[in-house]
């Protein structure tokens, strides 16, 4: 080994989901939405200029953050924006968690976490979910250098109550928490109101599931102007430009559609349900998900033969071989037909 490659950092790594090519899979295995992103957003990328490409983009990205604020209610002093909801929590990590004490997450969560804190040095520590897969608040009381945590949870789509949301923040007064709402707009409530009443309370919420844009990578945070000025130096630090001019506009028009907003999100929880409901006539069980996905398992089969099996059918799902989660798979919900095309398979497989 050369002497340089002694000095290279290796941490291990996220999995993302796969991202198979082909027309005719059925790709349920990374949350996406499966409806396109409002028509506004492509009447305003059909008008776009791309000789405005050559100029740097607005390092403030206030065409964005104007109109969350305004979508919100709140001030645009209290949103920071990034690259996808990923690239926010990164650089919340990067900036709020410097504490001796250790950042405390859920065990089973999204996977990310522990990524950040090997990469940033940070100490952390995994605090179990119980047999149902849900958090108990009491947990996240006490002595931690941070909390973070998913509401509704990935991979398992139980939410926690606002009530609860509050006493983990009201308990932690010392700690900066996150709530990350990444799956919020498919059933849950958000504690976005709270941000007015805590100044330690940080909500990241995305574009790339209710807002059907994942490809165009935009997240978002909110909080105290406290903590939106911390991230925004940190960033200033790191890189001034780190949302793309296309993004930007793209983003705005997205926003300003209400309408098929709702519509949209109304026709997946709407499938959702209806998964279930023949999901449980299959024998399959689930925590009761406010999410666009369902986290499933069957008593008679077993869930690494029958992602492969999905799989040779170009049916693709998510499959964790973790503790806990290996008799387990994680589904997208897609259109009535792609989960119509799911069912037939699942009907095949187990000789219905």
């Amino acid at each position: 080994m050369s002497q340089w490659e002694n000095y290279i950092l290796r941490p291990e790594p996220y999995v993302p989901g796969e991202q198979p090519a082909g027309e005719k899979l059925v790709k349920l295995n990374t949350n996406e939405n499966p409806y396109p992103p409002s028509p506004k957003v492509t009447l305003r990328l059909e008008t776009m200029d791309a000789a405005a490409f050559r100029k740097y983009p607005d390092p403030s990205a206030s065409i964005l953050t104007k109109t969350l604020a305004e979508n919100y209610g709140i001030d645009p002093s209290q949103i920071f924006v990034g690259v996808g909801s990923d690239d926010v929590l990164a650089m919340a990590f990067l900036t709020f968690f410097h504490s001796p004490e250790p950042v405390v997450f859920p065990d089973i969560t999204y996977s990310f976490y522990p990524v950040w804190a090997d990469l940033f040095q940070i100490p952390y520590r995994q605090i179990p979910l119980d047999e149902q897969f849900c958090i108990h608040k009491e947990d996240y009381y006490g002595n931690n250098g941070g909390v973070v945590f998913p509401n509704p949870n990935a991979p398992t789509g139980l939410e926690l109550p606002f009530e609860d949301v509050e006493d983990i923040v009201a308990n932690n007064p010392d700690s900066v928490v996150i709530v990350d709402e990444a799956y919020i707009d498919f059933g849950g409530v958000s504690v976005l109101p709270l941000i007015q009443k805590y100044e330690n309370l940080l909500v990241v919420q995305t574009f790339s599931k209710s807002r059907s844009m994942a490809g165009m990578r935009i997240g978002y945070a909110m909080g105290s102007r406290k903590l939106i000025e911390a991230l925004e130096n940190v960033k200033y630090s790191f890189n001034s430009y780190t949302m793309n001019q296309a993004a930007l506009e793209l983003g705005a028009e997205a926003v300003q559609d209400p309408e098929y907003f709702r519509n949209t999100l109304d026709k997946i929880i709407k499938t959702r349900e209806e998964t279930k409901a023949w999901m449980r006539d299959f024998g399959f069980t689930f925590p009761d998900s406010k999410a666009n996905f369902l986290f499933v398992t069957h008593p008679q089969i077993d869930a690494a033969e029958l992602f492969e099996a999905l799989k040779k059918e170009q049916i693709y799902v998510r499959y964790f071989p973790k503790p806990r989660l290996s008799s387990y798979l994680r589904i997208t919900i897609g259109t009535d037909y792609e989960m119509a095309v799911l069912r037939g398979f699942l009907k095949r497989y187990l000789g219905r």
